[in-house]
C-alpha cells in the first residue's frame, strides 16, 4: 500500500483554515469556507480524507452523486447519520424534507463550543439539480453555519462551475476562499515510484499525477513494465480513467468530444483541427473549442513576442489525458481483445518524438517556479514562440507579461532526447531563431535531458534541476 505523498501545501492551508476556526470560537461568525476545486480523479477527496483522518474532529462527509434534489437531500440524512458529529441524531429525528430545513438542521447539529467540519464534494451536481441551491446555501451559511466554529469545505471537480460558484454575480460571492488542488507533482511522483528525476518527468507524462493511476505502478518498476502491465488489464486505471471523466463532463454525442480527439491527435491550429473534426465549420468549431477551454480541458496559447500575433495553438491540457487520446483511445479495440502488445510497440516506436513537444508546457512550468536561477531572472510569462510555417520556433521564451511582451528576458530550446546532448548545431539553430525574433542579445538557455556540450549559453538545466523545481522551499 503505497503512503500518502505529498499536498504538504494543500495539507497546511486546510489546517491553519481549521485553527483560525479553533481561535475563533466564541466569536460571532467564528465559521470559514473554503472552495476547493480540481479535475476528476485528481485526489481531491482523498486529501480532504487525509485531512479529516489527521484533525481529528468531528466531521461530515457529503458526496452529490447528481442525483434528483429529493435523492440528494435523502443522501445528505443518511451522510449525516454516518457522520461523527455528536448530535447527528436530530437528523433522524426530524428528517428533513426541504434542502432549506436541512440547512438549518445541520446547524443545529454542530457543536457551538469546538471546531467540526462540513465537506460536501461534488458540489457542482447540487448547482444544477437543486431549485436556488446558491442562494440557499448563501442564507444557511450567512445566517447560521458561520455562526458555529465549522470549515465549510465545498468541493467541486467542474472547473467553470466552482469559479462560478464565487463570482461577482453569484450568491455565495466572497463567502469562501478558493483552492485548487492539482496534480501529483514530477517531484511527488518521483518520491512515490521511487525513479530518478528524469524517469519522474517520463511518469508525469504517461500518469498526469493522477494518484489513482500513479498507485498501480510499481515503486522502481520502468515506464515500459507499467505500460506492459497496464496495457495487459483492460481494467486498469491508465485505459478507463480518461473515458470516466469525459463520459462525466461530454455525453457520447457532444462534438467536444470530436475536438478534443483531433487536438489529441496532435493538430495544434483551428485550420487541422477542423478538418481533422471531420470539416465542421468555423462557428461550430469555435464553439466546442470554448467549451473545452471553459472546462480548462484544452489550453490555447499565444506565441510570446513583442509583437502581436494571432497564430493561436491548441493542446491538451492535462499530460494523461494527452497520453491517452494520443495512443490509447484510438487503439481500445486492440487492447481489449487483449493485443496490448500492439498499443506498447506503437507507443515505443512514436514515444520519444511524442514526448519532445509533450514535454514542453511542464519543462515551460518547471523554469517559470525555478527562477531566478543560474543568473536568470524570475519570469512572469514562460512560452514560446511561433511563426505559421513553423519556419520559426523558439521553445522557451521568457517575458515581463505575456502574449506582446515589453522585455524579452530569455529565450531557449529544449532537447529532450535519450542520449543526445544539447551541441552547437543546437546552439547556431537558436542564434538564428532569436535573430528573426530580436535584434537584443537576449540571453539564450537550453532545457537537456542529457545536459550541453557547447558553451554561449547562460544556463543548461537537466531534469535534476527542473524537478527541484516541484520541491517545498
Amino acid at each position: 500500500m503505497h503512503r500518502f505523498i505529498g499536498r504538504d501545501h494543500e495539507l497546511r492551508t486546510l489546517r491553519r483554515t481549521l485553527d483560525e476556526v479553533r481561535a475563533g470560537a466564541g466569536a460571532a461568525q467564528p465559521g470559514r469556507c473554503l472552495l476547493m476545486r480540481g479535475r476528476r480523479r485528481v485526489g481531491k477527496s482523498t486529501l480532504v480524507e487525509e485531512f479529516l483522518a489527521r484533525a481529528g474532529v468531528p466531521h461530515l462527509f457529503f458526496t452529490a452523486a447528481g442525483g434528483s434534489a429529493e435523492d440528494e437531500l435523502a443522501e445528505l440524512v443518511d451522510a449525516v447519520a454516518d457522520s461523527s458529529l455528536p448530535d447527528r441524531s436530530l437528523f433522524a429525528e426530524e428528517t428533513p424534507s426541504q434542502w432549506n430545513a436541512a440547512f438549518r438542521l445541520l446547524a443545529e447539529t454542530l457543536p457551538d463550543d469546538a471546531p467540526s467540519v462540513v465537506v460536501i464534494d461534488e458540489v457542482p451536481y447540487l448547482m444544477r439539480r437543486v431549485d436556488a441551491f446558491e442562494g440557499m446555501l448563501q442564507r444557511a451559511w450567512d445566517r447560521l453555519l458561520s455562526r458555529k466554529p465549522v470549515l465549510l469545505l465545498l468541493v467541486g471537480s467542474d472547473l467553470s462551475m466552482m469559479e462560478a460558484l464565487n463570482s461577482y454575480d453569484r450568491p455565495f460571492h466572497q463567502r469562501g476562499r478558493e483552492m485548487v488542488v492539482g496534480p501529483l507533482t514530477p517531484a511527488d511522483i518521483g518520491e512515490m515510484l521511487d525513479l530518478e528525476p528524469a524517469a519522474a518527468f517520463d511518469a508525469a507524462l504517461i500518469t498526469g499525477g493522477l494518484p489513482l493511476i500513479c498507485r498501480e505502478w510499481r515503486a522502481g518498476a520502468s515506464m515500459w513494465d507499467f505500460l506492459d502491465a497496464s496495457l495487459e488489464n483492460p481494467i486498469s486505471a491508465l485505459l478507463v480513467s480518461a473515458e470516466r471523466s469525459l463520459a462525466a463532463e461530454f455525453p457520447p454525442q457532444a462534438l467536444g468530444r470530436d475536438v478534443l480527439r483531433a487536438i489529441g491527435s496532435g493538430e495544434r491550429t483551428f485550420t487541422n483541427i477542423a478538418r481533422a473534426a471531420g470539416g465542421i465549420a468555423h462557428s461550430t468549431l469555435s464553439r466546442a473549442a470554448d467549451l473545452l477551454i471553459d472546462k480548462r480541458v484544452v489550453a490555447a496559447e499565444l506565441p510570446i513576442s513583442p509583437r502581436p500575433s494571432k497564430e493561436r495553438r491548441y493542446r491538451v491540457a492535462d499530460p494523461y489525458l494527452r497520453f491517452w487520446l494520443a495512443f490509447l483511445d484510438p487503439h481500445m479495440a486492440e487492447i481489449e481483445r487483449m493485443r496490448g502488445d500492439l498499443t506498447l510497440a506503437r507507443i515505443r516506436e512514436q514515444w520519444t518524438s511524442w514526448r519532445g513537444r509533450a514535454v514542453e508546457p511542464l519543462v515551460r512550468e518547471s523554469l517559470a517556479r525555478i527562477l531566478p536561477d543560474g543568473g536568470l531572472p524570475a519570469a512572469p510569462a514562460v512560452g514560446g514562440y511561433w511563426t505559421r510555417g513553423n519556419d520559426i520556433e523558439i521553445d522557451l521564451v521568457g517575458a515581463d507579461r505575456q502574449p506582446v511582451a515589453k522585455q524579452l528576458l530569455f529565450l531557449g530550446s529544449i532537447k529532450w532526447l535519450e542520449t543526445a546532448p544539447f551541441d552547437a548545431h543546437d546552439l547556431a539553430t537558436l542564434h538564428k531563431h532569436r535573430a528573426a525574433l530580436t535584434d537584443e542579445p537576449i540571453p539564450l538557455v537550453a532545457a537537456s535531458r542529457n545536459g550541453a556540450t557547447c558553451s554561449g549559453l547562460q544556463a543548461v538545466f537537466g531534469p535534476n534541476e527542473l524537478l527541484r523545481a516541484w520541491r517545498p522551499r
